[in-house]
């Protein structure tokens, strides 16, 4: 076994590739494992690369076999919390097979330790704000119900086979690697910050704001936002704590919250151009706020986000996206999605 080899399972995806380089830079050597059906071979940047889907267990065998890695974290899933209201069959067979043929995979070549990508989706409608772990869960949605019973599956597998786990439950994962090398690029892309920055730059032509009747103090949802790279820390830090921990369940967020008008307003101030925006309908089961305790984390993993602020956030992903945009391979995935303005 390597000790510092740690094999990343959706390692070419958004999170996925900036878990690779804070692997990277702490002296880990990481392999992605991914399919690339989401993910994207210009995000492979930090180590070695494995093609394959994450059902196919032969592959996944021969995978450890060959990498014999110490650990695995996992982020391959599906995410598109919309598209798992209307194919709940989908995301209930990719991210819970998948899921379990890795942990299978895993107890036959003696792999132990696991970091997986979790959800604060988990928790639904607010109960009490902010969200602790302790929060009732009651996901609303395919996509936060698979999530949830993949925890369960985790705690099952560490009672069963001594699975030592940290699962990791996001709120708003944003921004981009400051140094520009990776960023977010979701195909459709759902995600409030890109939505809104490429329509200041003209790549869309207006942004749909869904509702502006919350009980809020503008009106629009207010979300917490934390930076990718201060989870991608996080996750090399709770790889490290399972020397010592046996399961680990923890919020990752700021504890503070910014509303999407907030959003539209800083993101025009930092790129001087304005946000067409056209007002729809509510969506359903849409919380007025979610906002995360990340006390247990901070303690636990001795983690501070560091770059999580509204401004570095923004500036970091409107420096991606103004790069994407100037580049020949934005242009022709947005040719291709049909979502670009042909002038």
């Amino acid at each position: 076994m390597n000790d510092k080899c740690v094999l990343v399972v959706g390692g070419a995806g958004y999170i996925g590739s900036h878990v690779c380089k804070a692997l990277q830079m702490g002296g880990f050597t990481p392999v992605v494992y991914d399919n690339l059906s989401t993910g994207h071979s210009w995000a492979i940047q930090f180590g070695p690369a494995i093609v394959a889907d994450l059902e196919d267990e032969p592959a996944l065998l021969k995978a450890f076999q060959e990498v014999e890695p110490q650990a695995v974290i996992h982020l391959a899933s599906l995410i598109n919390v919309r598209d798992s209201i209307a194919n709940p069959a989908l995301y209930w067979e990719n991210n819970l097979m998948g899921t379990l043929t890795l942990l299978k995979a895993m107890v036959k070549s003696n792999v132990r330790k696991l970091v997986f990508s979790s959800t604060a989706a988990v928790y639904g409608n607010p109960e009490r704000l902010p969200i602790d772990e302790a929060h009732p869960k009651a996901p609303l949605n395919a996509y936060g119900k698979t999530k949830w019973a993949i925890e369960a599956m985790l705690q099952d597998f560490a009672h069963a086979h001594s699975l030592r786990f940290a699962a990791l439950r996001y709120f708003n994962a944003s921004g981009a690697d400051p140094g520009g090398l990776i960023g977010e690029a979701h195909h459709p892309e759902t995600h409030l910050i890109p939505l809104v920055i490429r329509t200041a730059l003209g790549l869309q032509k207006e942004l749909l704001m869904y509702g502006d009747d919350f009980p809020t103090q503008d009106g629009t949802a207010i979300r917490d936002y934390v930076h990718v790279a201060d989870l991608a820390d996080a996750h090399v830090r709770a790889l490290q704590a399972l020397e010592q921990e046996t399961s680990l369940q923890l919020n990752l967020g700021t504890g503070k919250g910014y509303s999407v008008r907030e959003i539209i307003r800083t993101v025009e101030q930092i790129g001087r151009q304005p946000v067409p925006v056209r007002l729809a309908p509510r969506l359903p089961h849409d919380s007025s706020m979610l906002v995360a305790d990340p006390t247990k984390a901070m303690k636990i993993l001795h983690w501070t986000p560091r770059m999580s602020d509204l401004p570095t956030i923004i500036q970091t992903a409107w420096n991606w996206e103004l790069k994407r945009s100037s580049s020949k391979l934005i242009l022709n995935e947005l040719l291709s999605s049909g979502s670009v303005i042909k002038t």
